[in-house]
């Protein structure tokens, strides 16, 4: 049985519930022990950066100095969380200022930072830590007719490409083979959802989300599968707005990459967090 620190992050906690149930359950099943940080904070996300780097920084190192102290390798779900403490650990490998104002301030709370923390996405976990193969033979419902949109985001594989392409990522594409679904020819996956623009340039947030549902609606494609809780909040909580302004008529499902899993492995829907979802997938469980 492999055990891994896990960081949750704000999302997983809040409006990404059904996130961090269907990691926590499809973990679980393939016999993946995941250990919560004890007294994690807030990674600031991409935004603290723009207002103090140093603080920055510090508060997302700070979680890799708790993982640390257990000694295994850090997931994170959150796209953001990932790059954020990717970042943090990059600036204090190769940043010698911001490096040795984090460590006075690391000193003064009792925190040691050696950099031995490798943080990794659950996405990579499972590709290469199970992989494709065992996790076929886990399959009890194969997902024969389900045709799928793999949606990254741009924070997963950017600026950072340690497992996938960083312009045409492939791993979501060869899980959800491995799980009998089709994958269908998405041009837009690595294409930015506008992150927090939708509630600040609202005009720009809702194109940038039209042009990924529409690519997706073109594609043929019955759902978008993502990996970061914003990515889903947009695509799923715009899409009755973006309908009306630009005369369309999306209703596309939008899931986790776990709660696809989940279904192909026969795991209860509840535990999945299914009933959380804004657009019903329920109608595409009929196909499978």
């Amino acid at each position: 049985m492999r055990e891994y620190s896990y960081y949750p992050g704000c999302s997983a906690k809040g409006l990404a519930k059904a996130y961090e149930a269907s990691v926590l359950s499809v973990f679980q099943y393939l016999g993946l022990t995941l250990h919560e940080l004890e007294d994690w904070n807030c990674c600031g996300a991409t935004f603290f950066n723009d207002i103090d780097g140093y603080l920055a920084v510090g508060l997302a190192s700070r979680n890799l100095c708790l993982a640390e102290k257990r000694g295994l390798d850090l997931v994170a779900p959150c796209s953001a969380c990932f790059l954020g403490l990717l970042k943090a650990k990059d600036k204090m490998e190769n940043n010698t200022e911001i490096r040795e104002r984090v460590l006075k301030g690391f000193e003064a709370a009792g925190l040691k930072y050696n950099g031995t923390a490798k943080i990794r996405h659950p996405l990579e976990v499972v590709i290469n830590d199970v992989g494709l193969d065992k996790i076929s033979e886990h399959v009890t419902h194969k997902l024969e007719g389900l045709r799928i949109a793999p949606y990254y985001g741009c924070q997963l594989v950017r600026p950072y490409s340690d497992f996938d392409d960083p312009m045409y990522p492939v791993s979501m594409d060869r899980l959800f083979h491995a799980l009998g679904a089709e994958v269908t020819d998405y041009g837009c996956k690595t294409r930015c959802c506008g992150g927090a623009l939708t509630g600040t340039v609202e005009d720009v947030g809702l194109r940038l989300n039209y042009i990924l549902l529409h690519e997706a609606q073109r594609s043929g494609a019955d759902c978008i599968v993502t990996v970061c809780p914003l990515c889903l909040f947009n695509l799923e909580s715009y899409q009755k707005k973006i309908n009306k302004l630009y005369g369309a008529s999306f209703n596309i499902p939008i899931l986790y990459f776990t709660q696809v899993m989940g279904l192909a492995f026969g795991i209860a829907h509840k535990k999945l967090g299914i009933e959380k979802a804004i657009i019903s997938p329920e109608h595409l469980f009929a196909t499978v």
